[in-house]
Formats: C-alpha cells, sequence, structure tokens
C-alpha cells in the first residue's frame, strides 16, 4: 500500500511538472526545480523525498506526518528565498530543525 503510494505521488508530480526535469533526480533537484511543481503537489514531493535516501531507495517504512507538516511550509518559505540552492540540502535542514524542536520538547521523531 505505501509503495504504490508512493509511486502514485511520484507519477502525480512528474506528470504536473513540465519544468522540473524528470531524468534529474529529485536529491539533485535546485529549489527553483521544486517550485516549478505545482503547488498542491509541492507537499506530495516533499512527503515523497523524506522517505527517500539519496540514492533513490527508501529511507524509511513510515512517514512522519506530524515532522512532514511541519518542514512542508519551512521549505516553501526557504527555497522562496534561494531558489538556486539545493532542494535536497532545504530538506535535511528542516528537518534538523524540526527534530531538534521535537528533541528540546521530549518528543520523538
Amino acid at each position: 500500500m505505501n509503495r504504490l503510494f508512493f509511486i502514485a505521488i511520484l507519477a502525480s508530480v512528474f506528470a504536473t511538472s513540465v519544468q522540473a526535469d524528470a531524468k534529474k533526480p529529485m536529491s539533485k533537484w535546485t529549489c527553483d526545480e521544486f517550485l516549478a511543481v505545482d503547488d498542491q503537489f509541492q507537499p506530495k514531493v516533499i512527503y515523497w523525498s523524506s522517505a527517500q535516501s539519496k540514492s533513490g531507495k527508501p529511507g524509511a517504512s513510515t512517514v512522519d506526518i506530524e515532522g512532514t507538516e511541519k518542514v512542508v511550509p519551512m521549505i516553501i518559505d526557504d527555497c522562496k528565498k534561494a531558489p538556486q540552492e539545493s532542494f535536497w540540502g532545504k530538506l535535511k535542514d528542516a528537518w534538523k530543525k524540526v527534530e531538534a524542536e521535537a528533541k528540546a520538547l521530549g518528543k520523538k521523531l
């Protein structure tokens, strides 16, 4: 079920994003390429990317919904401020902030 869900998300992302190079792995995207994805699919890209490793293989068997909901606006805002920077780098930085916040509150993500 999860695998099918992620495949459906990925297919919809690439189908709606003419400007982003579908052959280029998301780990190599710039923020500008991420922002070229239709606004309604940007959160789905973040969900999918968060569950992947740089090699494109699943990095986790579950998706942290609560954490990802915090990460989505952070990445979108950060990418708008610096469109030529790495989307993957922004994703990693946002997750570090969310995880640090959760740790400070005594929560585990």
